[in-house]
């Protein structure tokens, strides 16, 4: 590229960035569980600015109000309340909502960007869970992922808004077992997509639409010189997790096989300074993995050299035991930090 292509090509990007009014999270979620050890799974989060994530351990009996977002009641007529039957380690958002996470019986989510997402006009003869509580609910109350599924369809998800950002977003979830689902709303009507064959997710397009995308390529014949997509759009990120995922050499030890969705996660993640469409600069801020046969949780911030991580069934998860949380921005963190929780007041 010439100086001047590359100015304006630089310039443009800065534009992007000071113009964007609406965020998009470039995030990719990477479900391995067709090895013989454990079913293991593997997300990026990417965003334009610190999410403020906090590592929490929520127990059982929680109290729960879907209808607020923080101190601001967003559902004022029939919010969802309801008390969670099972403990938690998640990854928090802005504390005031849920972005990733397990629970006690081997149910994990992720919540990613879709701008396609639409909830649909307010039903208030139906229980309303606010989007950033969306997959806590689902922790709290399901085992599996049918479980899950059949849940969700007693409550309605509606938008919410938190530090100028509305929750345009689908879930990813999947269970101990291997199953797994994709749940979409489009047009004010849920699309998911359930089986264990559904092992990646990115955003936009819908799912049906990036299915369609990845059968047109013929990765059949795996080689040095496979031609792959390698940008940091959503499709390109989708095709090459496939294609990636599909590689992974079969796992001796827990070691190997969080190592082979995190490296998965690395290749789709998105570098710092790469330009993301009209809007700006996405870089990936963190990536988990989560071991669900074990019910362990792996965290590593871009801009840490440490990865780390916690052993859910360690806690104490009984009623009325406290709130443990771990800030993970911190650089002498190193390795299993179980034990380096602390009490908190319970965010939400």
């Amino acid at each position: 590229m010439s100086g001047i292509r590359f100015l304006i090509a630089a310039g443009s990007v800065v534009v992007a960035l000071l113009v964007m009014t609406t965020p998009a999270e470039t995030c990719s979620r990477i479900l391995w569980n067709s090895n013989d050890l454990a079913v293991v799974v593997g997300r990026t989060m990417d965003w334009p600015e610190s999410t403020e994530p906090v590592l929490t351990v929520f127990p059982r009996g929680m109290q729960r109000d879907g209808g607020r977002v923080g101190s601001e009641v967003v559902v004022r007529e029939n919010p969802a309340q309801w008390t969670s039957k099972y403990g938690s380690l998640v990854t928090t958002i802005y504390g005031i909502g849920t972005a990733d996470g397990l629970n006690e019986k081997g149910l994990a989510g992720h919540m990613l960007y879709l701008n396609a997402a639409d909830f649909g006009p307010r039903d208030v003869n139906q229980p309303a869970v606010h989007a950033g509580l969306w997959l806590q609910y689902l922790l709290d109350n399901a085992a599996t992922v049918e479980e899950a599924l059949t849940l969700q369809q007693e409550i309605q998800v509606v938008m919410a808004e938190a530090h100028g950002h509305k929750t345009f977003v689908h879930l990813a979830i999947e269970d101990a077992s291997g199953d797994s689902a994709i749940i979409e709303f489009l047009d004010g009507k849920p699309h998911i997509h359930h089986g264990s064959q559904y092992r990646i997710m990115t955003n936009d397009p819908a799912y049906d639409e990036q299915l369609a995308l990845l059968e047109k390529l013929d990765f059949s014949k795996p080689t040095s010189d496979t031609p792959l997509p390698g940008n940091v759009n959503p499709r390109d990120r989708f095709q090459r997790a496939a294609y990636y995922s599909a590689l992974l050499p079969e796992p001796k030890t827990e070691r190997e096989a969080i190592a082979g969705v995190l490296a998965i996660a690395r290749n789709v993640s998105v570098p710092f300074g790469a330009p993301y469409k009209g809007f700006g600069i996405y870089n990936t801020e963190y990536r988990t993995a989560i071991n669900l046969t074990d019910r362990r949780y792996f965290f590593e911030l871009t801009n840490s050299p440490n990865v780390i991580w916690a052993k859910l069934t360690a806690f104490n998860l009984e009623p009325g035991s406290p709130v443990m949380t771990l800030d993970p921005d911190n650089i002498e963190l190193s390795g299993d930090v179980t034990k380096q929780f602390k009490k908190t007041a319970a965010p939400f």
